[in-house]
Formats: C-alpha cells, sequence, structure tokens
C-alpha cells in the first residue's frame, strides 16, 4: 500500500471478463453488521493454532512502526506492528464496528485537554515492556524527538499539522506527559488524528549501534525541538532503518530490538515470502492476555490458491473470494448464504472498513503527462467522468451486494454519525448524455467510442480551460493494480463507460506495490512524475487520522493528496474542522462531493472473511482492519 497513512487493497475477488454495466442500481444498507450469523456456546479450549491469511501478494515487510510512506500498508501496521508495539491509542474495539478510540485496549488513558484546548495531558497505565521495562512517558517523547527530527520520514506528515503544530513536549512524571499546541483544537480532532500518530519507543531502540547501551542515543531523553535532540534522532533513526535492523527481514524472529514487545504477541518466525508466526507475548499488560498457542499468518499469490486451502482446512481464517460466491447480499455488512462448500466448516463475516475508494488525477502538468494535469483541472471534466460511472451497477452485478458507493470523503459504512447526505447522495448520478453535454459545452468535439478534442482552446465561455491547446485528445493513460479479479473488472467497465463519451483510457497493469509506488505519493519539483491516472484498488482507510477531515488526502501539499490536488476553499474548510468544537462534517463533504477531487469508486468489502465453526471472538470484525487474535479462542 505505500504513501501515507493507509493505502488499501482489498481482499474479495471477482471473475474476470467484464462487459460493460448497464445503468441499473442496488440501494447499500447501512444497518450494523451484528455479527448474528457467528456460531455460539461451546466449552472454552485454551491453546491452540490460529492460521490466518493473507491477501494476494499482502505480505508484511516491515517491523519498525515510524514508517515512511514505501511501508505505511495495513499489511504492515495494523495486521503485523499493533500486534507486537501497541500505539499510545488504538481505536475501533474488538468485536465492535464502531470507529472510535478504544482506550480500554490503549496502554494510556484518554486524553485531558486543558487551558481553552490548547493542551492536553496524556497518562500512562504503567503497561510492562518485554524487557521489564515500564512502558512511560520517556517511551512518549523518544517517538515525539523522532518526529520532529524525522517528520519528512513519517508517512502520515502534512505540512502545518502535526509535530509543526506542537510548541512543547514536557514529561510530567514517569506517566504522564503534556503536549502544548500553537492554538485552540478541536479534542475531538486532536485525539483522533495527531495524538492517535504516536506509538511509545522502548530505550533499547535508542541506540547507534547494535549491542549499545540503551538509550546511549540520546533521542528520547533530549529536549523537543533543539537541535542536538534532532541530530541525535536522526542517527537513531539511520540505524534503526538500516541495512542490518529493519531491512534485513531475514532476521526479525531473532534480532533482540524487534524482540522488545509492549503488544499482546511476539515474533518467533518470518520469513521474506511472508510466512509470520507470533506467540502469546507472557508480558503483556493489556486487558485481555491471549489464550490460544500461536498466531500464524500464512501468504498467498492468488486468490485460488487460499481458497483452495480454505477447502482443504488449511486454515482456520481466510476469506472467500467473490468469484466463489453463490448468491447476492442487500446489506454490504451483512453476510448472505456462504459458499455451499464451506457451510459447516465457516462461517462468512464480511469485512467492511471505515474509508473510502478513489482513483487519482495527476493534477501537476509536466512533460511527462503533457496536457493531462490542465485537463483534469478542468471541474467540468470530472463532473463528466464522474457521471459514467455507474456505482450502483458495478456493486450489484460485480461486488454482488458486498459494497457501498463512494460519493464524498467521509465513509458511510459502518454507520457513524460524522456522516451526512452529501456522502449519501450521488450529486453525479450515471449519465452518458449528461457526460458528452458537460464536454460538448466546453468546446470538445464529441466522438463517441473514439477520442473527443479540444476545438475551442481558451478560458472563456464554452471553452476548453486554461493550458489546453487546439486539438488536445481527451486520451490518457490509466495504470491499476492486478490481482484482485474485481477491481480488474471495474477498470475494464470505467474503460468501456468513459469510451461512450469519446474519452479513451489506455489501461496500464501492474502489482499493487507498483501502482502505489508510482501513483500514491504527490508529484514533488524534485522528482520527475510520469503519472496521470491511478488506482491501486482499495482506496484509503482512516488510520491513524481516524477523524475523517481530509487534511491528510486533499490538503494542498498534503503528503497523501496523490494527485496534488489544490483547492483553497477546500483548504479552509478542512483547517476549520481541525479547530471548531463541533463534529459537524457536513460544510466540508458537501464541498468535496462537488468539486471531485479524485474520481470516486465503490468501497467493496474489505474481505468476505471466512471464519472456522469453533473459533469465537472474531466477529464483527474491527473497522479499521486491526486484527486482536488476543481475545480469540477455540472451542470444543
Amino acid at each position: 500500500m505505500g504513501s501515507k497513512k493507509r493505502w488499501l487493497r482489498t481482499l474479495a475477488g471477482v471473475a474476470a471478463g467484464a462487459t460493460l454495466l448497464a445503468a441499473c442500481s442496488s440501494s447499500s444498507s447501512s444497518s450494523a453488521a451484528t455479527g448474528a450469523g457467528a456460531p455460539s456456546g461451546g466449552t472454552k479450549v485454551t491453546g491452540g493454532t490460529v492460521t490466518w491469511a493473507e491477501p494476494p501478494n499482502g505480505t508484511p515487510s516491515y517491523i519498525f512502526p515510524f514508517a515512511s510512506s514505501q511501508y505505511s500498508t495495513v499489511d504492515n501496521i495494523s495486521q503485523f506492528q499493533y500486534l507486537l508495539f501497541r500505539p499510545l491509542y488504538m481505536f475501533g474495539h474488538p468485536n465492535s464496528t464502531q470507529p472510535t478510540l478504544d482506550a480500554h485496549d490503549s496502554p494510556a488513558d484518554a486524553p485531558t485537554f486543558s487551558k481553552g484546548n490548547t493542551q492536553a495531558t496524556i497518562t500512562l497505565k504503567g503497561w510492562k515492556w518485554s524487557n521489564g521495562e515500564s512502558v512511560d512517558a520517556t517511551d512518549v517523547m523518544f517517538w515525539m524527538n523522532m518526529m520532529h527530527a524525522e517528520k519528512a520520514n513519517w508517512y502520515d506528515y502534512t505540512p502545518g499539522f502535526f509535530p509543526d503544530n506542537i510548541t512543547s513536549v514536557k514529561v510530567d512524571s514517569p506517566t504522564q506527559v503534556t503536549f502544548t499546541f500553537n492554538k485552540s483544537y478541536n479534542p475531538t480532532w486532536m485525539t483522533y488524528n495527531e495524538l492517535s500518530q504516536i506509538t511509545p519507543m522502548p530505550q533499547a531502540w535508542d541506540i547507534t549501534s547494535a549491542g549499545a547501551k540503551a538509550g546511549s542515543g540520546n533521542c528520547a531523553t533530549g529536549a523537543y525541538g533543539a537541535k542536538s535532540t534532532d541530530a541525535a534522532c536522526t542517527a537513531v533513526y539511520s540505524f534503526l532503518t538500516g541495512k542490518t535492523e529493519a531491512q534485513d527481514l531475514s532476521t526479525y524472529a531473532t534480532n533482540p530490538l524487534w524482540q522488545v514487545v509492549d503488544g499482546p504477541f511476539k515474533l518467533t518466525a518470518f520469513n521474506t515470502s511472508g510466512d509470520v508466526t507470533m506467540v502469546p507475548n507472557p508480558t503483556y499488560s493489556g486487558p485481555q492476555k491471549a489464550t490460544i498457542s500461536a498466531f500464524k499468518e500464512v501468504p498467498f499469490t492468488t486468490e485460488n490458491a487460499e481458497y483452495n486451502a480454505l477447502l482443504g482446512g488449511k486454515l482456520t481464517v481466510g476469506y472467500l473470494p467473490t468469484t466463489d460466491l453463490t448468491a447476492n447480499t442487500t446489506n454490504a455488512m451483512n453476510a448472505g448464504p456462504n459458499n455451499p462448500r464451506l457451510s459447516g466448516k465457516f462461517y462468512m463475516s464480511p469485512w467492511i472498513l471505515f474509508g473510502i475508494n478513489y482513483a487519482v488525477y495527476k493534477f501537476e502538468s509536466n512533460a511527462n503527462n503533457n496536457t493531462a494535469g490542465a485537463v483534469f483541472k478542468q471541474l467540468y471534466f470530472r463532473q463528466a467522468v464522474q457521471h459514467l460511472v455507474d456505482q450502483s451497477a458495478m456493486i450489484s452485478k460485480i461486488l454482488r451486494g458486498y459494497g457501498v458507493p463512494t460519493y464524498g470523503p467521509v465513509p458511510v459504512l459502518p454507520p457513524n454519525n460524522l456522516t451526512s447526505s452529501s456522502s449519501q447522495t450521488n450529486p453525479y448520478p450515471y449519465s452518458v448524455s449528461a457526460a458528452t453535454k458537460l464536454l460538448s459545452a466546453n468546446g470538445w468535439k464529441v466522438t463517441p467510442n473514439g477520442t473527443d478534442t479540444c476545438v475551442k482552446p481558451g478560458t472563456g465561455p464554452g471553452q476548453c480551460g486554461a493550458g489546453i491547446p487546439a486539438g488536445t485528445p481527451l486520451s490518457f493513460t490509466f495504470a491499476y493494480a492486478t490481482g484482485v479479479n474485481w477491481q480488474q473488472q471495474v477498470v475494464q467497465v470505467v474503460q468501456s463507460s468513459l469510451a461512450q463519451a469519446g474519452i479513451h483510457l489506455t489501461l496500464s497493469p501492474g502489482t499493487f506495490n507498483t501502482v502505489v509506488g508510482n501513483y500514491a505519493p504527490p508529484c514533488t519539483s524534485n522528482k520527475t512524475c510520469n503519472t496521470q491516472i491511478g488506482w491501486w484498488g482499495g482506496g484509503w482507510e482512516y488510520s491513524p487520522d481516524y477523524y475523517p477531515t481530509g487534511e491528510t488526502l486533499f490538503s494542498t501539499g498534503a503528503g497523501s493528496n496523490a494527485g496534488n490536488y489544490s483547492n483553497q476553499k477546500a483548504d479552509s474548510l478542512i483547517n476549520a474542522t481541525t479547530t471548531s468544537s463541533s463534529s459537524d462534517l457536513s460544510a466540508y463533504q458537501q464541498y468535496l462531493a462537488q468539486q471531485l477531487p479524485v474520481l470516486w469508486l465503490p468501497n467493496a468489502d474489505y474481505a468476505l472473511t471466512e471464519v472456522a465453526t469453533n473459533l469465537r471472538g472474531l466477529a464483527p470484525q474491527n473497522p479499521f482492519a486491526n486484527l486482536f487474535p488476543e481475545y480469540w479462542y477455540f472451542v470444543k
């Protein structure tokens, strides 16, 4: 998944061989998943190994939790690092779809705000690292000092926000630390989007060479913001991310650094193919110690291979490819009938995340994308394209009901109190005639199933727009990730649909990592960007910015603003959501839904999870893709 927060891949697959969808629609209910399909009863058994299927080509590849954009994936963070190293705050509860703070499973109490919401004080609960040391305020300071020094290498960094808006961080006591901000902020936003980024780091990591004395790097104990502290942290960062440490995957299970954990599990086996074995951490201080004896993550290169492993009884928890669904559902969060070949041995639990799905327009014009960026900057063009995307039909016919449309920047599912009507109502319903009318009215000669060209250049009414010379074709490269069948089918449908209005797409397939690497990072002045439109398939999962205000996705210059979208009013509305005491995001949602900073696409269920009928405690599943196997247990 690649840059910033969490670029997301989905697991559900679909049969290949797309056909153009008719303009039919299906509605997606927003009722909550109840886990009612999960079996109950049985006598709890201590022990047993849970074998969990990783997504196709979605293997953990990085262990150090201070990750750069290259490693900011769900595979690395939610489903690997969090099991070993707990962030200061967990979000989404075990056995719940609610996208809210889970202070119960966090190593710190919820922050308290003071001085007109310009300060926050955090109290640690006194959890222990596996080497016996306490998870304390110095460990939080270690993270913050690292953040100040290496913010450019932190995947969630957005200029002007965390840590730029933190004026001081002070250790009040071993269990208490106080943050001072540059102005008053919405406490919910500050907790959910800024303090949420912190993962306490042990003193054993504060070193610049193997075998050095813990804390000798002087990153954890330096004054926040001091040049000497920054220099010390940079040296520590260089060591921890070097070839002999975080880049040496073959030693993850043996390197003493990564054996110091405060999460519910510790790593006992890891290979570069993605095979992972964890066992319970006996010193875990959280509220629930694991009772299973081991948790194994198993890699698969294809959905068919994973499905065969399910049929062969080689998995405890896997997923059903959409190809193998035998019936539709009427609710993206509730399971329809399971595949008969799995029924009785597994139950299905649809897993939908608090996220959105979209393809990226690269708004930057340069020698490599010619005038594509100039075309993308025209709102009428983005409106025309959105009119050609029939999300409801895609969900009904391709995803068989296991998805929800994306119309704006705030997720509709799981149900929440932040979604306004503008994120639930399509402002650009499917209409080829509406699309062609917009293009014709703005200076384009429309050639259905051919390629439109600009015949009225200029910036006046009825003209193509700034930077678009006469003869410019509406022809673009659309890069997309392979490996998940339903996503390939959606791409082919989009290509066929846009062709009806004379917009020509040349499809450019690539691996997920390749597409994310090329299309997720924003274009910068020192980087040549040979990009036009890109889609890695799974979209975006709101984490570790759990309050969906958009500063890391759509603010000018934001590190996850993959298309370099820039709009002064959008920036103003986003900034207002960070400082207002209100949780009303309506104005922001409505504006982004109308402005189309990206090409909105259906948000599919993350996975149609198949769970062995003798495993308890898994469903419903966490809305941020977090795993809680410490709550899972077998029955007989």
